[in-house]
């Protein structure tokens, strides 16, 4: 089983991401979502989760055909606060806060095979606004599912890591205060957040 990772500078490239992959036949099982809590204007100034009115939650189990996007809602993840997430990477993320597996997201991402040095990067991009995507494929149809995400812009990994450690940035830290992005940067987050 291929884990393919994504990130998005909006969320709008995220869902469509979301929703190709599932037309594609990606049990919405093998797909979850996490995004910096500000793409929502409903969850922007959301700081304890338990007052998220967290909705389906990270580990809802979807019936009907629904899709991953169906079932966002809250939860928290040292680092990151409060997030917008569905899908089994962000229970997994939270089981680890939790203390059942070391190193939250991180230990999460790790767990399902990114490496720890990706990993730290994927983890800071939504700490600052990014919004990724994690599906896992047969190894079959990996590279059918990493065509479908392409797509759809995501970052450059390598340069985004060498642009953060550029400005003094070593590894995503959990204990650092959730990042509280500017006016512009809360617009460009929360294009199409539905």
């Amino acid at each position: 089983m291929a884990v393919i990772t994504r990130v998005y500078d909006t969320y709008a490239h995220a869902r469509q991401v979301v929703a190709d992959v599932e037309t594609a036949g990606v049990p919405t099982d093998d797909v979850s979502l996490l995004a910096n809590k500000h793409v929502s204007d409903a969850y922007d100034d959301v700081e304890d989760v338990s007052a998220a009115g967290s909705g389906a939650g990270a580990g809802a189990a979807i019936g009907g055909g629904a899709g991953l996007l169906a079932g966002l809602g809250m939860l928290a993840i040292p680092g990151l606060g409060p997030v917008v997430a569905a899908g089994w990477l962000a229970a997994t993320a939270v089981g680890a806060a939790a203390g059942a597996v070391a190193g939250g997201l991180i230990g999460a991402l790790v767990g399902a095979g990114v490496s720890e040095s990706d990993a730290h990067v994927y983890a800071e991009t939504v700490r600052r606004g990014g919004t990724m995507v994690t599906v896992r494929a047969p190894d079959s149809r990996a590279s059918e599912i990493e065509a479908i995400m392409d797509r759809h812009g995501p970052i450059d990994i390598a340069a985004r890591g060498e642009a953060y450690r550029s400005s003094g940035w070593t590894k995503f830290d959990p204990g650092a205060e959730p990042y509280r992005p500017s006016q512009a940067e809360l617009e460009r987050m929360r294009r199409d957040y539905v």
